[in-house]
């Protein structure tokens, strides 16, 4: 039989769709849900700028691409864009039917028109004259003559008008870009009563348009804005220095990308967006209609006017007892491994570890990898006070994460001004490890104990309070051992590492992954039960999910809590033995943890990887064995709490449905990130007893 596999792409729209179904869940705080519709809208511009830019360019056979033919392009954007308008219809009704009216019964009046109250019409004029008008910069669109250009992701308000004293006049049409840099998007007005109200800044617009065009009748006007190519390819350079200079370069065309999608108020009648289509020379396969307003990403910022509507309550990060300020972190992960799980306990423990590595006179070294860290991180200070303390300061920065190379470029040179030692990205590869370690050394010389972390997430403090992720302290010589071997080829001076206990992509992670799944099937087929938990954000790989295929035939009991992209295609005959979860909540899952059940002595593991195609083949990943039985047991609890959860959690179907556990997901008990911060909480208390 062969195997089938979904496509990715589709999978992670089921994927944010599930993201969308949170705004649908009247149970949830009103701006929780709010915040979801922002978070399924910015999700969806950045699929639209990378991946279904991607489809394109092979589509116009701009890109050719050996996975993929141009007809195959074509079709998946059409399937794409058939998907994406059915979710869209659904974003309106929750918005128009569950949340304004929400709004209103908790007595926040969010006007969608010009149209306002009387007594609020003086006030939106002053406010246009005062605060707006001075911004707005109106561009005439005329047809092969003037073209302005419509920046990336920006909203602008598109007008039709006419000349008053020409009867007969032709219409004429300008584009004006929304300033809300400036101003903005969402404007308090006075409250009247018990009510308080607020208004999207182009609707003050629209309502004051014959200010701005004097002497013309205006006849409509409708937002649009466009999506660009966001992507950035680099050619295979053989220096940092060329990577660096691509970058630079590239970064800043990324503004001026091609279009791949021209969104439009779909109220706008149809000569309208033709003379824009033609105007603007877009090409129709990129038009997608969208809401009255457009860029919905933005409510993440809409103001709670109303003091009694509570601010959302989410579980604090606890600092453990143990690693309190005055108690040092060497001295405890000295004595046993430490396990952290953010956003559940804070990340200032991490920092603490790197503070103390500055002020412990025995540490000579300390090296770090560097994929997404925070704007004035404290991370990046920490190690700069190391460097200025005498410390051998290493930082491999991955220049090639994707939106955050400028940051990555600014802080790196900022480090290596400090004295710093940078080693930039690899050419052909990226660095996704998230890494640290931290060496020491007795005044003769001689080798102290060292300190490794390996951890799911990224040296961030600001994502360690959005992300559930976990990360390992160890003092375990081997896996020292192995973390050095890892940055000393980093350095270009391995190249062929052996590692003993880390697992590290494109070396020795493939063939022990292939071994744990083999051992699995043997047990399975010997009786004695196999098993398999795999908690990860993505899975694509087909190699891998026909490993997790052919132990399904082989009666391997699996179980997958996958967040997003999801190929493996559950309930066939070659998967009957795998279910596959899908948990989204006010925390974004993005902790890779394993388990293999080794009939009754449970191995498991965390790292940095995904199962897909680039994480196993086209990245240096790291991923370390829970050797501490207590921890082995805290990771396979949390395991089983997430599988257990029936309020947050689904099932992903054979059609890519999410499918609740539960007929009422409401009522039930365990939901699964806040019963672990309880389980966590619990824990700590019965130590500090």
């Amino acid at each position: 039989m062969e195997y089938q596999f979904f496509k990715r792409d589709i999978s992670w729209l089921s994927f944010n769709y599930r993201v969308l179904l949170e705004a649908d869940d009247d149970s949830l705080p009103l701006y929780e849900r709010i915040n979801f519709i922002s978070i399924y809208s910015s999700n969806l511009e950045e699929f639209y700028k990378i991946r279904v830019a991607d489809h394109k360019a092979i589509a116009t056979g701009k890109t050719p691409e050996d996975d993929e033919s141009v007809q195959s392009a074509i079709e998946l954007v059409d399937e794409i864009n058939r998907e994406v308008n059915r979710q869209l219809e659904d974003r309106i009704r929750i918005y128009e039917t569950k949340i304004l009216p929400a709004l209103r019964k908790h007595h926040i009046i969010f006007y969608q028109s010009r149209q306002v109250e009387d007594f609020h019409q003086e006030f939106v004029s002053r406010f246009f004259r005062e605060e707006i008008f001075p911004y707005l910069a109106p561009v005439p669109v005329t047809k092969d003559r003037i073209i302005s250009f419509l920046r990336d992701n920006r909203l602008y308000l598109a007008v039709r008008l006419y000349r008053k004293e020409m009867p007969d006049a032709k219409p004429e049409y300008f584009v004006m870009k929304l300033p809300y840099s400036k101003v903005p998007r969402f404007i308090e007005l006075p409250k009247k009563g018990k009510d308080y109200y607020l208004m999207f800044i182009e609707d003050i617009i629209k309502a004051n348009l014959t200010t701005i065009f004097p002497g013309y009748r205006v006849d409509s006007s409708y937002c649009i804005k466009i999506s660009r190519d966001a992507d950035i390819l680099i050619d295979d350079a053989t220096s940092s220095n060329e990577i660096i200079e691509q970058l630079k370069t590239k970064v800043k065309k990324r503004k001026t990308g091609a279009v791949c999608r021209f969104v439009y108020d779909r109220a706008m009648p149809a000569d309208f967006l033709e003379f824009l289509v033609d105007a603007y020379r877009i090409d129709r396969n990129e038009l997608v209609p969208g809401d009255k307003h457009l860029n919905l990403e933005d409510l993440r910022h809409l103001p709670n006017p109303n003091p009694n509507l509570k601010p959302i309550q989410k579980p604090q990060p606890m600092k453990l007892n143990c690693l309190n300020e005055r108690e040092s972190v060497f001295d405890y992960v000295e004595q046993r491994d430490l396990l952290l799980h953010y956003p559940y306990h804070s990340f200032e423990h991490f920092i603490h570890f790197l503070y103390e590595a500055v002020h412990e006179p025995t540490v000579k070294e300390i090296m770090v990898t560097q994929y997404r860290v925070a704007e004035n991180s404290a991370v990046i200070n920490t190690l700069i006070a190391a460097a200025q303390n005498g410390k051998k300061v290493t930082v491999f920065v991955e220049l090639k994460a994707r939106f955050d190379e400028e940051n990555n470029l600014a802080t790196a040179a900022m480090m290596e001004k400090a004295g710093i030692r940078i080693i930039y990205s690899i050419p052909k590869l990226k660095v996704h490890a998230k890494v640290a370690l931290i060496l020491r050394k007795d005044p003769a010389g001689h080798k102290l104990t060292s300190y490794a972390y390996i951890s799911t997430g990224n040296f961030n403090e600001k994502t360690a309070t959005l992300y559930a992720d976990c990360g390992l302290f160890t003092c375990n010589a081997v896996i020292v051992n192995d973390l050095y071997n890892l940055f000393r080829t980093l350095q270009g001076k391995r190249k062929a590492p052996v590692f003993h206990r880390l697992l590290v992509a494109r070396f020795n992670l493939i063939p022990e992954l292939n071994r744990l799944i083999d051992r699995e099937i043997a047990l399975a087929k010997a009786g004695k039960g196999g098993r398999i938990i795999l908690k990860m954000n993505a899975l694509q790989d087909p190699v891998m999910i026909s490993r997790l295929y052919e132990a399904s035939e082989a009666s391997v009991e699996i179980d997958l809590i996958v967040r997003g992209i999801c190929c493996l295609i559950p309930g066939q005959a070659y998967s009957r033995h795998i279910r596959v979860t899908r948990i989204v909540d006010t925390f974004l899952e993005h902790a890779r943890v394993w388990y293999f059940g080794n009939g009754g002595k449970p191995q498991l593991f965390l790292g940095s990887p995904d199962w897909m195609r680039r994480n196993l083949y086209r990245r240096i990943e790291a991923v370390v064995p829970v050797l501490d039985p207590a921890l082995r047991q805290e990771l396979t609890d949390m395991l089983e709490i997430q599988l257990a959860d029936k309020r947050k959690a689904c099932f992903v179907d054979a059609q890519q449905h999410n499918c609740w556990k539960s007929t009422h997901p409401q009522k039930e008990r365990i939901r699964s990130q806040y019963t672990f911060y309880e389980y966590l909480k619990q824990k700590e208390e019965r130590i500090a007893q």
